[in-house]
């Protein structure tokens, strides 16, 4: 048998350009990984500090240059008044809705909102919110429109 025998031939191409509800589904788990980091960092004292790049033109010499200065990241969750910690979705600056009234999850200890983020995640990625992603990217899309 050859080498290429042993190997599954598929008739797959490449796509010239991803659907737009699979940029938007990379682009909130990227979120939600940059929150996670943020919660470990936070609740069990790593170090996190996401940098960004950016160009700024050089008084002196009038060149522009590439710097990476911090990003910041602002938390999604806070403390509910019974105590416990609460998080919200965010798609831009708009929250998710969840279900019908409910934007928000709430978790009983810091440990648990870091495995809740991560199962966010999973859900995210297998497409689980789409809908809600499509509704909240339409309205934000709405708001330039003239």
């Amino acid at each position: 048998m050859s080498t290429l025998g042993q190997l599954k031939l598929v008739t797959a191409v490449k796509p010239q350009q991803m659907p737009e509800i699979v940029k938007r589904r990379f682009k909130l788990s990227n979120k939600l990984w940059e929150q996670i980091q943020l919660a470990k960092s936070t609740f069990l004292n790593q170090p996190f500090e996401l940098k960004k790049v950016k160009t700024v033109k050089n008084a002196e010499t009038g060149q522009s240059e590439t710097i990476s200065v911090a990003k910041r990241v602002r938390p999604w969750w806070f403390t509910a008044e019974n105590g416990s910690i609460c998080f919200s979705i965010k798609y831009g600056a708009k929250v998710i809705e969840l279900a019908k009234g409910k934007p928000s999850i709430q978790v009983e200890s810091d440990l648990d909102l870091i495995s809740t983020l991560e199962l966010v995640k999973q859900a995210i990625e297998a497409g689980e919110l789409d809908s809600q992603i499509e509704q909240i990217s339409g309205a934000l899309r709405s708001n330039f429109k003239k």
